[in-house]
């Protein structure tokens, strides 16, 4: 966790988080109608999605490959 590596790959993927959740909140449910979607809600919604992936790359720097934020054997 005190590598560069580690906390680039983490706000790496958190900010595909937040982006993941706010593409599924806007495009999923609402087809892109601008009118009808609750801006706050759904940036609330995609701030928790990437609160939880940076919990999960801290959980996971013990398990996975030194200084990297993966569950698995050489991810990055």
């Amino acid at each position: 966790m005190l590598t560069t590596a580690f906390w680039i790959g983490m706000f790496d993927r958190a900010v595909k988080s937040f982006c993941q959740a706010l593409l599924l909140l806007w495009g999923g449910d609402q087809l892109l109608n601008m009118l009808e979607i609750n801006v706050g809600a759904a940036f609330g919604y995609a701030a928790m999605a990437a609160v939880l992936s940076i919990l999960t790359s801290f959980v996971s720097a013990p398990v996975g490959e030194s200084g990297t934020t993966s569950f698995l054997p050489g991810g990055h």
